[in-house]
């Protein structure tokens, strides 16, 4: 008799597939496109049907801006040509007002330097002939007259390679130097030939009087507000060599060796046979009344026509 295997009943009746665990890989690979991304395609697929192409258009856009651009260029370039003629015709107008208001400002400056001259003329006339037998005292002290006469010359120069602006002691102070000539060296200089006993100055032809100033404006020497440039030459009139001499040993001069000796500034006097000094270029008169022999004769003429 035959035995049978007693059949073994499955201990896990409702255990998954092996393939189970697949089921998600194929889902994704089914499914690779999230549903939104999905309808995003379609929709550009419908447009790409019922529309144009995106690069079709942004060209056709492109296009539309430089077709407007030339247009606005091609208006502004008309309008320009219909202005021009417009424009060039009131430039003209200006230049000849410019042209025409120019000659009529230098017609006005000769005859404004005409007649200062006249009556410089006039004040030097009335100086010469005029003051009591001190004419020539008076003339010399207004420097209304040109004088010649011995003298002295000199020459003041800044030191060699000297610049302007450079700094130094003599920017800040009374007493230094950058080695350039300054308005109180020469305000020194003009005072001790003055006070040596010179009877006319004058400093680079610029002639000097009692109201004439030395003043500085930036690196430049002003002398009655006209600049000067180095070298000075100065021309003093009076007794040479006792001029000469004095001035060296007075304290002004002694300053000005000091500059030589410590700041290289370069100076040279020499006694002159005859120096020539021009007139004041102009006088100022700041009172004036008629001469009492001159109103007096006045008078005179004036009775006899009247009788």
């Amino acid at each position: 008799m035959s035995q049978q295997r007693p059949v073994r009943s499955n201990p896990h009746p409702l255990a998954a597939r092996p393939d189970a665990s697949m089921s998600l890989l194929t889902n994704v690979m089914d499914h690779s496109l999230d549903d939104g991304y999905a309808e995003a395609a379609a929709r550009k697929s419908a447009e790409g049907v019922s529309g144009l192409p995106r690069t079709l258009r942004a060209k056709l856009g492109l296009a539309a801006g430089l077709v407007l651009a030339a247009l606005v260029v091609t208006v502004g370039a008309a309008q320009a040509r219909v202005a021009a003629p417009t424009l060039a015709k009131e430039r003209e107008e200006l230049i000849h007002r410019i042209q025409k208001g120019t000659t009529e400002a230098d017609g006005q400056q000769q005859r404004v330097d005409a007649t200062r001259d006249a009556v410089d003329r006039m004040q030097r006339e009335a100086l010469k002939h005029g003051g009591d037998g001190k004419a020539e005292l008076l003339a010399l002290l207004a420097g209304s007259t040109q004088v010649t006469g011995p003298g002295v010359k000199l020459v003041v120069d800044d030191a060699k390679g000297s610049e302007a602006g450079t700094g130094g002691p003599r920017e800040s102070s009374d007493f230094s130097d950058t080695g350039r000539v300054r308005d109180r060296d020469m305000q020194r200089v003009v005072n001790g030939l003055w006070q040596s006993g010179a009877e006319a100055i004058s400093v680079n032809g610029q002639r000097l009087t009692s109201l004439s100033a030395i003043r500085a404006a930036g690196d430049a020497i002003l002398v009655d507000n006209k600049p000067l440039v180095p070298p000075y030459t100065v021309l003093a009139v009076g007794d040479g060599q006792r001029l000469s001499t004095k001035f060296q040993d007075s304290a002004d001069g002694q300053y000005l060796h000091v500059l030589q000796e410590n700041y290289g500034v370069r100076a040279k006097i020499s006694v002159e046979s005859e120096v020539t000094l021009p007139p004041a270029p102009s006088l100022t008169v700041r009172t004036a009344k008629p001469k009492a022999g001159a109103a007096k004769a006045d008078g005179a003429d004036t009775g006899k026509g009247t009788s």
